[in-house]
Formats: C-alpha cells, structure tokens, sequence
C-alpha cells in the first residue's frame, strides 16, 4: 500500500498567516520542528577567527539534544535536507548575496551487522557535497564533492579497537576536515553541543539562577552533541562588492555581514510499502535561526511557527512581530508593578522607570518617543528613514535598543555610543563603540568583520561580549576619552556570535536595560546632581547578574573548527550533572 504525506511543516501556519506558497518552521522551541529533529536548527555563530585575522568562521548546528550513547542509529545529517548558511553583505539589496548549501549521502557498508561500525565498516556513513552561491542563490558551483562526515565518537571498542576502525578518534575528527575548490576550510559532523544554558530552570517560569537552597543550577546541555557546519572563509570573500580590501576603520561599514542558517526539505514525501521513501516538489524550508534565543523568550507559542515559516526579508515591514520586541514578555518580569515578585532569580534585572527623571521603559510606556524634534536634531532619530522606524510610536519603549539589536543592528550614530564623553547628556555624541548597522531584513547575526579578535587566552577576554566591552570603555582610565579604540571584547556578542559568548546572560541583561545605561540612560537610582558615579547599586545588579552556568561543559579548540570533539558513547553519566 502506498502513503502519501505532504510535509506540513508550518503549511498551515502560512496559509492562514500568509496565504501563499509554503516556507516552514524552525528550531525545537517551535511546535512543528520539535518533531523533525534532523532539520532542527540549535545555533548559529560568526566571528573572526582567532587564529587567522584574514579570515571569519561561520557554524551552524543542528540535531539537538543528542545522546552519545543513542545507538544503535547514530544520529547524522538527513540525506533529504538542505542545510544552508546565508550570507548578506549589502543592505541597498534584499536578500543573500552568498550562500554555502550542504547536502548529504548515506551508505551502510556492512548491512550484515547491526552494529554501526565493525571490521573496519560503516554504517550509516555520511559524506557531503557543499555548493556555493555568489549572485543571490540564482546559481551555485559545487566547492567540496565526496566530504567526509567522521562516524559517532561510539566507544573504545569501535574506534580504537582492532576489531573496529583500528584509529583515534582524534585523527579521524581532524582527518575530515577539508579544504574547498575556492579556499575555505570545511567541517560537517558530529561536535559537543557549544551552547551552555539551564534550560531546567530557565523554562521553569524563569527560575534562573534557582532559588532552591537544593537546587543548584546545571548546564542542561552538558554531555550532549549535535551536528555542526563550520566554514572558515576569508574576509575577501564575504566583502561587499566594491569594498575596499583593507577596512578605513576598525567599524568600516562596509565590512558589516549578516549571517542566517536554515534547513529545507521537499515539500513531498511518498513512503512506499514501508521501506521506500520518494521526495518530490519543491524544496521548504522548515528550519531558521539568526539570533540566539530569539523564538525561545521572545516569540510567543502562538507565534512560533509562524516566525520560523519566514525568512529573515520577510521581516521588513511585518509589523506582527515588532510588538514582542518593543514589549518583551520578559521585561513584565523584571517591572515591580507587574510581575517581579513571581520571579525571584530576576530581582537584580531592573528596568529603567525613570532614567535621568523622565524617561521609561517599562512595558506599554514611551521610552524616548517623546524627544523634541530639537532633542533630535544629530541623531539618528532625526534621520527621515530611521528615525520613524527606532521611533514609531507611542507605548513602544524598546523601539531604540531591543527591536534594532535584532532587526538592523547598531551604528556608529548618535546616541548609539558609549556614554564616555557625552558630559551626562545620552543623546550627544560619545565614545565609538560598535558598527554593525545592516538594516536589511530582520533576524540575523550581524558581524563587522573589521574589528580584531580579542585572543582567547587574554586577561580581558570575557564571555560577557559587548557587555564586557561597554564596561571596560566606561570605566577604564585607558578608554577614558572619546577617541575609536578597540576595546577588548567588541567583537563579542551581539556584534556576531563567539562560541564562549553566555548569550542567554547578555540577553537577559539587554532585556534588563544595560544597553540603554551604557549611552547614558542610568538606572533609576542614578542621581546626577548628587552621585559622582553612575555605577549604582541596579547598574550592579545588572551587570552581576548571572544564572549560575556561565561556560561550555568542555573547552573549546583553539583552531578550526573551533568546537569541541563530541562526547563518547561510553564516557557520559548524566545521572552526575548536578553533582
């Protein structure tokens, strides 16, 4: 007997949203791909790369949530997916001016056997071919054929055994690892899962970090792999046309690129007597992410899908979504006359109710949208473009600093700079502090590939990104002028993603109003007229703010691909996590 099943992935989302041809959904936090893991993004990251400054990394995971000892079918890429990694560099056109599409083969070498590797053979044995597009996704050259994907890191016996694949695991990992036709470096396979969060107390109404005396915070990630794409690319390659190959500046504006992943699948899949599968029509996608945490804390349930069966340009103008950006859910948690009380770990996240006396940026308040068309004048709120769009309207406080974090980016414009040389007044001009400005779409990673890496094994290095940065050009006497500087960690998250960078920390911390406290805009209890610092009790409390997990349950590389090898099948116990 024959089945026909349309994949459905966020079909009905767009019928009813949309009303025209099918794009799908996304990452696990979303109902729809929850139930197709293979296609599941988890995370994206974009940064100089830290040992070669010519060059940017770019990596996208998915497969989420993947137990190492999840045998005997060990999880891979899914031959009928396509994982893509976009690229914008040029905000005068809409959509990708580069993209890198991975697609994959699997072969059982020894069927004989239900063991995934015996005698030297394989199964379920993964390769690649990686495409390129340079014009738009209108033609693609294939840069890698026959990629090796290395085999599940599944014990001792497997790999080092003589009765398995008689080698390291190690070497194998490294052997993988490819060079394409056009320069780039290339990994696909099996990694430690990067991202590092308690996902336990977090999704337990915000219990982060927990407030049981019994009840320690945990990575909920911890001894878990996922699948990831990693692709080190010189900085040539993803310029701008015409952008000139040494940058003017350390924020060159025409060193800004966006970068996107997402997974898509045939719009049919025909299962043929149980064990024959037939996939026609054209490729969805049912997958995307830009932005950590973006569908997780921001997007409502009754949203999600819909946010995940679009693209990132199908953002521009949608004016559904900007609501949950201009009033975040989580800001009500983090408001005394709202919620605060039933959300105890957030107590040191205090929004700004009345920064320098007037301004407020609780939910449903003005923020700054009543500034005089005088207050205006030089900044980019007078700009005829931008200005109505940081600024659109009344009881939309987070307009000027959460919406264009996530949707455009950040200029090196007033008032968008540190408050380090304004003189108390946040709307003039300050110290430059970051240009990743690409108002292009929506939800993107946004990377100004001009400015340098902060080494790794730095004393300034921190995990805190732009967080860390704004602190150390505040209050650091060696960045105590208005001058450009680069200031250790600009290249820190949000300006792309590192993976040591504690996103969900940063982002709690944004949402708490930091971003808005380092142009200028203090905390409530700042009083200009009699504190000689700004650096009060609240702006501490942000700034300390932590939930308690704060790193990767194992050290990163410190060359390409970056990630760390995946956790062995017979070395996990995550029964221990919490001890």
């Amino acid at each position: 007997m024959t089945k026909l099943y349309l994949r459905c992935f966020g079909c009905f989302a767009l019928i009813v949203f949309l009303g025209q041809t099918a794009l799908a959904s996304s990452h696990r936090e979303a109902p729809l791909i929850a139930d197709d893991p293979l296609a599941d993004n988890t995370d994206v990251y974009a940064f100089v790369s830290p040992d070669d400054s010519t060059t940017v990394t770019l990596i996208a995971s998915y497969i989420p949530m993947q137990l190492p000892q999840g045998g005997p079918n060990y999880y891979t890429f899914g031959e009928d997916i396509r994982y893509e990694i976009h690229v914008d560099n040029d905000a005068g056109v809409v959509g990708d001016e580069i993209t890198y599409r991975f697609t994959f083969a699997r072969t059982n070498e020894d069927p004989s056997t239900f063991f995934n590797i015996r005698l030297g053979a394989e199964n379920i044995k993964a390769t690649y071919t990686l495409e390129r597009s340079m014009d738009g996704m209108m033609t693609f050259d294939t840069i890698v054929r026959n990629g090796i994907v290395p085999p599940y890191d599944i014990g001792p016996r497997s790999i080092e055994g003589g009765a398995g694949l008689d080698t390291t695991y190690a070497s194998i990992w490294e052997g993988s690892i490819a060079t394409a036709t056009t320069g780039e470096m290339v990994f696909a396979g099996p990694s430690d899962d990067a991202f590092f969060v308690d996902l336990g107390g977090v999704f337990d109404l915000g219990d982060s970090p927990r407030q049981g005396e019994d009840d320690a915070s945990r990575d909920g990630l911890a001894q878990f792999n996922v699948h990831t794409l990693a692709i080190k690319v010189p900085k040539t390659t993803l310029l701008k046309q015409g952008a000139a190959a040494t940058p003017t500046s350390i924020l060159d504006g025409d060193y800004v690129i966006g970068v996107w992943a997402s997974a898509s699948r045939p719009a049919i899949r025909t299962i043929v007597d149980g064990d024959s599968i037939v996939d026609s029509g054209d490729y969805v996608q049912v997958s995307r992410l830009g932005m950590p945490l973006t569908n997780e804390v921001i997007i409502p349930v009754g949203m999600k899908d819909y946010w995940n069966a679009i693209t990132p340009y199908m953002e521009l103008g949608d004016t559904v979504l900007d609501k949950y950006f201009y009033n975040p859910e989580l800001a009500l948690y983090m408001d005394t006359a709202n919620f605060a009380a039933a959300v105890p770990a957030f107590a040191p996240l205090r929004l700004q109710e009345a920064s320098l006396g007037s301004f407020d940026f609780t939910n449903g308040a003005d923020g700054l949208f009543g500034l005089t068309d005088e207050q205006k004048m030089g900044t980019v709120f007078a700009d005829p473009t931008f200005g109505p769009i940081l600024l659109p309207g009344a009881g939309k406080p987070r307009s000027v600093d959460l919406w264009p974090i996530f949707h455009t980016g950040v200029p090196n414009a007033r008032p968008y700079q540190l408050a380090t040389g304004k003189g108390g007044n946040p709307l003039a001009a300050g110290k430059p502090f970051i240009n990743n400005f690409l108002p292009n779409g929506g939800d993107m990673l946004r990377l100004n590939m001009a400015v340098p890496a902060t080494p790794r094994n730095s004393d300034a290095f921190d995990s805190r990104g732009l967080v860390a940065a704004a602190v150390i050009g505040l209050t650091d006497a060696n960045f105590a002028d208005a001058s450009l500087q680069m200031i250790p960690n600009m290249d820190g998250f949000p300006n792309g993603r590192r993976l040591e960078d504690d996103v969900t920390r940063i982002e709690l911390q944004a949402v708490g109003g930091v971003v808005l406290a380092a142009i200028g805009l203090w905390y409530d209890d700042y009083d200009p007229a009699t504190d000689e610092s700004p650096v009060t009790e609240q702006l501490l409390g942000v700034l300390n703010y932590t939930t308690e997990v704060e790193s990767n349950d194992r050290d990163f590389r410190s060359t390409f691909p970056y990630v760390a090898l995946p956790w062995r099948g017979t070395e996990v116990d995550h029964t221990n996590l919490a001890e």
